[in-house]
């Protein structure tokens, strides 16, 4: 099962950071592959956790998938869990985590673990899927810089 794992230090705060991430409606500006996002359901829980399911669309040339998850936010932790419910994955794992270092700077946590149903969509979009998350931190780095201000 391919995975994907990073660690970067970014020059803005968790706070600011989480809610980038945690912002999923405007991920089709910025994500790579993301062409659409649509939040279907919206649930606060009293812990200060909120679950949002959504169902995301990826298209690269003539192949478009979409498929739905379960994000879990977890504000008090700064921690964004997100589980697959369905779609063309046997299996899709992704997990953030924000680490303050100061007021300005923390360490952005990104993990994605990931398998294909179909052994044919795996060739088609797997290399594809490896390079685009690579490049997936930094496209929230840059999303950041863009919101908050140019990091130092």
């Amino acid at each position: 099962m391919p995975k994907f794992s990073s660690k970067r230090r970014v020059y803005h705060s968790a706070s600011e950071m989480f809610d980038l991430v945690a912002d999923v409606e405007r991920y089709p500006e910025f994500v790579p592959l993301c062409s659409s996002m649509k939040i279907s359901q919206r649930t606060p829980k009293p812990d200060g956790t909120e679950i949002v399911i959504c169902d995301m669309t990826v298209s690269f040339k003539l192949v478009r998938e979409a498929f739905t998850t379960r994000v879990t936010l977890d504000r008090p932790s700064l921690k964004i869990l997100v589980e697959y419910l369905r779609g063309p994955f046997a299996k899709l794992e992704n997990r953030w985590t924000f680490e303050p270092k100061s007021d300005d700077v923390c360490d952005v946590g990104f993990y994605l673990a990931y398998e294909f149903k179909s052994r044919m969509l795996a060739m088609l979009m797997g290399t594809m899927f490896d390079t685009a998350f690579q490049r997936f931190a930094a496209a929230f780095e840059k999303r950041a810089d863009a919101i908050y201000g140019k990091a130092r």
